[in-house]
């Protein structure tokens, strides 16, 4: 009976030490495991960007060292960047980087670069992986069609620093708002509301999305030129598609005072002002969504470029071969 006694006691005690073992494991695996998490998340701690120095300038001053570090982040600033852009521009349009002009004009529609083809006998065209693209060294323009939307037009807007165009021309489409507007119109915009989502990544909100002056006083004396009318005023770009149909984006339409309502310009003047690209907007007003029955189907669509884009290209054509011969500067300001 002792001799049982004697086991249990044993038994109980082994017991007692295995628990003890057991729980100095635990609280070991514990203290790693928090160890190892604070070594985790010391090791994704991102490491601060520094930016791009240059000899002689005073970095005391943080203004000096914003700018730098701003400045790292554009193509006009960051080989490495730039490099990266080259290879995109030239796999994106199927163009070789030696093939562009310095005068570019942009467009959302294939039908643009066909007339584009149709009315320059020595132009040279190329479909990439995402746009397509048609060059003429006679007049020293290059065409591209850049898709729909900011978040393309952005691409492109970036894209275009690195061949340092003298100046880059879109000719888009609009809805009109402003009652006065019919299809045909031409509006020449001096500021576009940002209101779509890309533009954040390149300016404070409070930034308003600007063209280039000079461009748009260069083809406002061609429209003049050929006795065409124009309307001036700021513009609406969204990335809502079907704003049509909701009656609260309407009216803040109407309380903004916008003339026109579209997708892309914000995003270009947006883009192309901090990679200093000169950029100007011709917009033809391709429907009257405002006014009943006035939203674009594909009959009227089709009716409007029949009447009216052969003009609008034809514009757009004179108007950057003409920046390329007249050789004026057109940049005027500098930052």
């Amino acid at each position: 009976m002792e001799d049982n006694l004697a086991r249990g006691m044993t038994t109980v005690v082994n017991m007692s030490v295995k628990k003890k073992v057991a729980k100095k494991k635990a609280k070991k695996t514990t203290a790693s495991s928090k160890a190892s998490k604070k070594t985790k998340k010391s090791k994704v701690k991102p490491e601060k960007e520094e930016p791009i120095l240059v000899e002689g300038v005073d970095y005391s001053n943080p203004y000096n060292v914003k700018k730098a570090f701003l400045k790292g982040l554009r193509i006009h600033g960051n080989e490495e960047k730039r490099r990266i852009a080259i290879d995109m521009l030239e796999r994106y349009t199927g163009h070789n980087f030696e093939d562009f002009q310095k005068q570019v004009i942009l467009t959302n529609f294939h039908y643009y670069v066909e007339r584009f083809n149709g009315l320059l006998d020595d132009s040279h065209y190329t479909q990439g992986s995402a746009f397509k693209a048609s060059s003429s060294k006679k007049a020293q323009v290059t065409i591209i069609e850049f898709g729909v939307g900011s978040a393309m037009a952005a691409l492109i807007g970036e894209l275009l620093a690195v061949i340092q165009p003298k100046a880059v021309l879109f000719l888009g489409l609009c809805g009109a708002v402003h009652p006065s507007l019919k299809v045909g119109d031409f509006v020449l915009p001096i500021a576009s509301i940002r209101a779509e989502g890309v533009t954040r990544h390149f300016l404070p909100e409070q930034v308003p999305a600007l063209p280039t002056f000079k461009v748009q006083k260069f083809v406002s004396q061609i429209l003049v030129e050929h006795g065409y009318d124009y309307r001036t005023g700021t513009i609406h770009s969204t990335d809502f598609r079907f704003w049509e149909f909701d009656d609260k984006f309407k009216m803040n339409l109407i309380e903004e005072r916008v003339l026109a309502v579209e997708m892309e310009t914000a995003a270009l003047f947006t883009t192309c002002f901090v990679s200093k690209v000169n950029i100007g907007a011709l917009l033809l007003v391709s429907d009257c969504p405002m006014k009943p029955g006035g939203i674009k189907t594909k009959n009227s669509a089709k009716s409007v470029f029949k009447k009216y884009t052969d003009i609008h290209i034809e514009l757009g054509i004179e108007a950057m071969a003409d920046i390329a011969d007249r050789g004026e500067n057109i940049r005027h300001y500098h930052w």
